[in-house]
């Protein structure tokens, strides 16, 4: 794959998140029930901190500082503001793969995850990551 590949499927699947988010009522935005224990708004943070911390931070140098807690502890966030996060992350993205060559994606991932892995690993890694809880989204909002 190259740079312009990931940002192709990044950039679709933040469109897809955006579309979730949005036809959420903003009501059910934070509920949870049953064996149900995130919220989609809190799957929301969680999926965009995770994009700004390792691709935004660790590959593009953003100075973002994660705060994974408050990914899955803050409630209420107004459907608007996530909107634009999501929004600000997919400029981001874009930016990050935009100054990106594909000789990068062969070099070793700045952190370790997982083991001793190349940054094209961890990429295809942390887009599948986002797309299983996009599907929980996805999921979720159908069943309200």
């Amino acid at each position: 794959m190259t740079p312009e590949d990931f940002k192709d499927l990044y950039v679709r699947e933040l469109d897809n998140l955006q579309k979730e988010i949005s036809n959420l009522d903003e009501r059910n935005l934070w509920k949870t029930g049953g064996e149900i224990k995130n919220s989609p708004g809190n799957l929301c943070l969680h999926l965009i901190g995770n994009i700004n911390g390792f691709i935004g931070n660790i590959i593009g140098k953003t100075g973002y500082v994660r705060k994974r807690d408050e990914e899955f502890s803050l409630k209420n966030v107004p459907k608007e503001e996530l909107l634009e996060s999501i929004a600000a992350t997919k400029k981001m993205v874009e930016e990050v793969f935009d100054k990106m060559d594909a000789d990068s994606l062969k070099e070793d991932f700045p952190v370790e995850i997982l083991g001793k892995r190349n940054t094209e690993y961890m990429l295809a890694y942390f887009i599948g990551h986002f797309m299983y809880h996009l599907g929980q989204i996805n999921y979720f909002r159908r069943m309200v």
